[in-house]
């Protein structure tokens, strides 16, 4: 019997869509480790694991070269907290420094020495949870010249209401006298107002805008290891000193006066008859200006062949500048003392006098001499206090 025609095609089509559904199926493979065969994708369906979030950086590259010692090295991270930094010395001696607050970067604390290497490792955790690290090394330069420097007043000194401080440079003129002038502080236990003065290419001076307060306690400080001077020359060593300012006394010679009057605290203490320089010749005068006891000597040579005189020794010698001028005695001058100015630029006292003016003078003490036809130089070693306030602040590098 026959089946109805219908019922073949329909048959016919349903077995056909069939065997297109298995050839289908047939292109897809099951993946080894993907239930069921499903999860296709182009990674065989595994996943790359996510980099680390935070990222570490040196302001010192690794396996940098010829390093400024007073370069500080910088430990920085982004999107994390720091969680430790070690830098070492070549001798495994670790180099300070502190994270800051935020943790987000660390920082040197010290100069580096020259021509060394160091190395160093920092660690953080990013805000995702995953650690990261980061290594390098660096070499510092070895510079072509170290010159040394001073500083003055010493250590523990006590000196007059006058005195300046002084930093030297003998072996070598510093180009680059901002950065040494940053480099430079001043510490005061009663407030000063004060300034530093370049009075040429190897000392810097700070003084007082007036006289220093008697009892300042002062500490200096002149961190100057490492530092580039510029020309290729760095600094040999850092510098301090504390002194203390001792009582205040000034001295105060009008020439034509003829006598030396000596002041405590703004009171007159002391008057000595004196004989200061001629007044009828500008090279013999007693100059005019502000100047400072400089050196005591119990004994004085004042031999000068140019004025025809040697092995000539005078008592309690108190030199007040570098340009010749000293408060003595001079007992063969007695005749003239507290009358008529017959020196040549000294201030000569009698004996007596100038034994007890010369126990009572610190080094610093100012003098200030009025009255004479000439004005003492600027070539004097200390010649602070002939400069005016408002150019001496301008002789300042960082003005």
């Amino acid at each position: 019997m026959r089946r109805p025609a219908s019922k073949v095609r329909t048959n016919g089509i349903l077995g056909a869509l069939a065997l297109v559904l298995a050839l289908l199926a047939g292109c897809t493979s099951e993946q080894p480790g993907t239930p069921g065969g499903g999860g296709g994708g182009g990674d065989g369906g595994q996943q790359q694991a996510a980099e680390p979030k935070a990222k570490l950086t040196a302001s010192l590259a690794a396996d940098a070269a010829d390093v400024p010692p007073g370069d500080p090295l910088k430990i920085s991270v982004t999107d994390g907290a720091i969680d430790s930094v070690q830098v070492l010395s070549p001798d495994g001696k670790a180099v300070k420094g502190a994270v800051a607050q935020d943790k987000l970067s660390w920082a040197s604390a010290e100069v580096f020495g020259y021509a060394k290497k160091y190395t160093y490792t920092a660690a953080a955790t990013g805000s995702d949870g995953k650690k990261v690290e980061l290594k390098g090394a660096f070499t510092t330069l070895q510079p072509a010249k170290t010159p040394r420097a001073t500083i003055n007043p010493a250590d523990n000194a006590t000196v007059g209401v006058g005195m300046p401080i002084s930093v030297k440079f003998p072996e070598g003129k510093v180009t680059d006298k901002a950065a040494v002038e940053k480099a430079l502080a001043v510490e005061t236990s009663k407030q000063v107002e004060g300034s530093w003065a370049w009075l040429n290419d190897q000392q810097v001076d700070w003084r007082p805008k007036e006289y220093w307060p008697s009892g300042t306690k002062v500490t200096v400080t002149a961190k100057l290891y490492g530092l580039a001077y510029g020309g290729g020359a760095y600094g040999k060593a850092d510098l301090t000193t504390s002194f203390t300012i001792g009582r205040n006394q000034v001295v105060k010679v009008n020439t034509p006066d003829h006598k030396m009057n000596v002041y405590r605290d703004g009171k007159l203490t002391a008057s000595y008859p004196s004989s200061n320089g001629k007044d009828a010749d500008p090279d013999l005068n007693t100059p005019n200006g502000t100047l400072i006891v400089m050196q005591k000597d119990p004994i004085g040579d004042f031999s000068n062949p140019r004025y025809g005189y040697t092995n000539v020794k005078k008592k309690w010698a108190v030199r007040i500048s570098n340009h010749g001028e000293f408060i003595h005695e001079n007992e063969e001058n007695r005749g003239n003392i507290g009358k008529a100015n017959t020196s040549h630029g000294c201030v000569n006292l009698l004996e007596p006098d100038a034994k007890a003016y010369f126990d009572s003078a610190l080094i610093g003490d100012p003098v200030e001499i009025t009255g004479s036809k000439a004005n003492m130089p600027t070539s004097s070693d200390v010649f602070d206090w002939l400069i005016p306030w408002s150019q001496w602040q301008k002789m300042s590098a960082l003005r």
